[in-house]
């Protein structure tokens, strides 16, 4: 169903920008213009550019929220971080092509730093602690909050290899070893290693 709220389409297009050329290349004029709303118009949504941007990262983590949120309705968490990983290989494709939109954003904001950055960097921190509370779930003697930052390293350093080799495959290879190593984990709990390098 097409977007008809202004709000929504001003938001939508500085996404489609911002993961295409860049946030701090976007004007507002570009976003105007990508939405088909008058450049006026956007100033009453969005006084800032910043402002803009602040609705953007919010955008991205309700979007990730909601998937939390479905996630958990499976039933256990070795399935739960299964869907996860399944997630990112789905999205190889477009991984191969322009790289992990949320990592593309949150490390061009991260240049600068300030508030715009610390609230980007809040969609990772989230999902930091959902994959923990996953493994914690799961059981076994290592750490889950390593176990946490070693899945989202794999599955964003599987993004950048893709983009920069352009090879959705790479993130085909690293989704299988992860799904191997979470399987794994879940039939054997107290026993298991960690996950070797991307191979």
């Amino acid at each position: 169903m097409p977007t008809t709220n202004k709000r929504d389409r001003l938001v939508d297009a500085a996404r489609t920008l911002a993961y295409r050329q860049g946030f701090r290349a976007t004007t507002l004029a570009d976003v105007a213009a990508e939405a088909a709303v008058p450049l006026g118009n956007v100033y009453y949504y969005f006084r800032t550019k910043e402002s803009l941007g602040a609705a953007l990262v919010d955008r991205w983590a309700a979007e990730y929220k909601t998937l939390r949120t479905r996630w958990d309705a499976l039933p256990d968490p070795r399935d739960r971080l299964l869907a996860f990983v399944e997630m990112t290989v789905a999205n190889r494709d477009g991984l191969a092509r322009s790289g992990c939109p949320i990592g593309t954003l949150c490390t061009e904001l991260g240049k600068e730093g300030g508030p715009l950055a610390d609230r980007g960097a809040r969609i990772f921190g989230d999902l930091l602690v959902w994959l923990a509370d996953q493994f914690r779930a799961l059981g076994g003697p290592a750490d889950p909050d390593e176990q946490a930052l070693q899945l989202l390293s794999a599955t964003e350093g599987a993004s950048v290899l893709a983009h920069s080799l352009g090879s959705a495959t790479l993130v085909s290879r690293e989704g299988a070893r992860l799904t191997r190593w979470i399987n794994d984990l879940a039939a054997a709990p107290a026993h298991h290693t960690p996950a070797k390098g991307t191979g």
